[in-house]
Formats: structure tokens, sequence, C-alpha cells
């Protein structure tokens, strides 16, 4: 295996576990939060956002683009533009519809969820703040799943295309 098939192998992997990751929060976690007051919700997605700031998820999440954009790049450098013109709609994919989305719209809403102090509100107060978080990070989240799943889908495509004829 050389290092071209290693990059794609590599990229088509990473995308792969963090499409499983963010499919797996859709259909398990999400429902689950569904089930608990509005405290134990406020309080369990406060510790699931400052939890998740780690290299473990940091590295992949941010390292994904750039892995499949260099993975795109060795392909059209070694003369297949299908397969680099499928991982560039992979990477674009990705960068736009999970990472740009979870910047600027699930950071934020996490951002101010982490500042919301659970023991000085009231129970009005704390269902309120889940109102006005839950849905919006759920619709975010569904666009950034549909996103990844796409992304892993084209380089997992990328991955089995036959090389064109000369």
């Amino acid at each position: 295996m050389d290092a071209t098939q290693i990059l794609l192998t590599t990229s088509v992997v990473a995308t792969g576990l963090m499409a499983g990751l963010f499919y797996g929060w859709s259909v398990s976690v999400i429902p689950g939060t569904r089930r608990i007051s509005s405290t134990g919700y406020v309080t369990l997605m406060q510790h699931v956002n400052r939890e998740i700031l780690t290299p473990r998820f940091l590295v992949p999440f941010v390292g994904i683009p750039v892995l499949l954009g260099a993975a795109a790049l060795t392909q059209l450098r070694a003369g297949d533009q299908r397969r680099g013109a499928v991982l560039i709609a992979s990477a674009l994919t990705y960068l736009v519809g999970v990472f740009g989305v979870t910047a600027a719209r699930n950071v934020p809403l996490n951002d101010a969820l982490d500042g919301f102090d659970l023991r000085a509100m009231s129970v009005e107060s704390i269902e309120q703040r889940r109102q006005s978080y839950e849905g919006p990070w759920n619709r975010w989240n569904t666009v950034r799943t549909i996103a990844n799943v796409a992304a892993f889908t084209l380089a997992a495509s990328a991955a089995v295309l036959t090389e064109q004829p000369d």
C-alpha cells in the first residue's frame, strides 16, 4: 500500500468514524434526553459539551477536511481526476456542513448554555433555557449529521471508484 492509498483509506475511516459519532448521537442520545427533566437535560448537555473538547474529538474533527483535501491532492497528482474530484466534494461537504455548522450554530448554543448557572435559576427559567437550546441545537445537529454521512459516502465512493482509463 503506497502513501496515496494510505491517505485515502485514513480519510475514509476518519470521516466514517465521525459520521458514526453524529449518527449514533442522533439515534440514541437525543431520543434519550427527551425523557429527562429540564434540569437533568441542561446539566447533561453542559457536561457533554465540556467533556467533548478533548484531543480525542478535536483532532479528528478538525483534521478530517485536511485529510480529505490531502487525499484529493494526492489522487489528482497521481492522475486520477475522478477520485480527486469526489474527495474534494467530500472535503467541502464536511467543511461547510459539519465543521461550519458546528462552529456557526452548535458551538454558540453550547457556549450560551455553558454560561447558564442552574443553581441561580428557577424551574421555569431552566425549562425556558432548555426550550431555547434543545430545538435549535437538535435541528443543526441533524444538518451536520446528514452532511457528515454525505461526506463519508463521497469519500467511500472515491475509494471504490475504478481508475479512469487513459
